[in-house]
């Protein structure tokens, strides 16, 4: 999403806005004299690649629990019924 900024505000807020950039990936477009001057842009993608849909996966590769573990399995078991599907990968 792309957010409109004066010039001002920009000036006032530029680390925290480099720093919602970095980690956030926002977007900005600075408004001077009433016109927009500017974009404030990632210059590279926002995240580090890996998706819900991965977690399923490093998950599974844990290692089994044994015998004795058998109440907590249960608990888990019945914790990870009661979540939300993982959302489809966008494309």
């Amino acid at each position: 999403m792309q957010t409109a900024i004066s010039s001002t505000e920009a000036v006032r807020n530029f680390s925290e806005l480099l720093n919602n950039i970095k980690y956030r990936g926002d977007r900005y477009t600075v408004i001077h004299d009433g016109k927009p001057v500017a974009s404030l842009v990632p210059v590279e993608p926002v995240g580090s690649g890996a998706t819900l849909a991965d977690l399923r996966k490093i998950v599974q590769a844990f290692p089994h629990l044994d015998g004795s573990d058998i109440s907590f399995e249960a608990d888990v078991i019945a914790v990870a019924s009661l979540q939300l599907s993982t959302p489809k990968a966008l494309s």
